[in-house]
């Protein structure tokens, strides 16, 4: 398989329901945004991560590919068909778990703090915001163009990003900076 296919050439792609859209579709930019994210988790990982922050990003990783196919997928018919493209209530939960637990071994949140420290934990803040902007665009497409369940993943995703920043720095021994 070759990986240009001059398709795209004039500006158009194809949704996963054969729709040719531009390029510059909403779907498309929400999608895009969903993937870079999945880049800049890549990103995190190449900083140094210990084992179980890495195990995470991985999964986190794992995810937002078939976050990012659920959303190229409009009219829903390969996601009943793809195990690999599920987003659901467990995934959810999932983070919150990770969130929770991570949450015992930092100190408590008594200030806004700027998003720096040691190169993972930074890459991690800057995820967050990445993961913000793949947000606002998801939810530019309407309410009802995605499931809510995709929404709830990218709202709790920013949180455990910004979570995993703040245990990563303190794992480093990297204090935060108060605002």
């Amino acid at each position: 398989m070759k990986i240009y296919t001059k398709t795209g050439d004039s500006g158009d792609t194809s949704l996963f329901d054969g729709t040719r859209v531009s390029k510059t579709d909403p779907r498309v930019a929400a999608y895009g945004d969903v993937d870079e994210l999945q880049a800049c988790i890549g990103v995190v990982r190449a900083a140094g991560l210990p084992d179980d922050l890495d195990e995470m990003c991985v999964t986190i990783q794992r995810d937002l590919f078939a976050l990012g196919a659920r959303l190229a997928d409009p009219s829903h018919k390969i996601a009943k068909r793809v195990e690999k493209i599920v987003i659901n209530d467990d995934s959810i939960t999932r983070l919150e778990g990770w969130i929770d637990r991570l949450d015992t071994e930092i100190p408590a949140l008594r200030h806004f703090i700027l998003s720096d420290g040691k190169a993972a934990g930074a890459s991690l803040h800057f995820a967050r915001t990445v993961c913000r902007r793949a947000e606002r665009a998801v939810l530019s497409l309407g309410k009802d163009a995605v499931e809510p369940v995709v929404l709830i993943y990218l709202n709790r995703l920013s949180d455990l990003l910004f979570t995993m920043a703040r245990a990563a720095n303190h794992r480093a021994g990297s204090p935060e900076t108060p605002w």
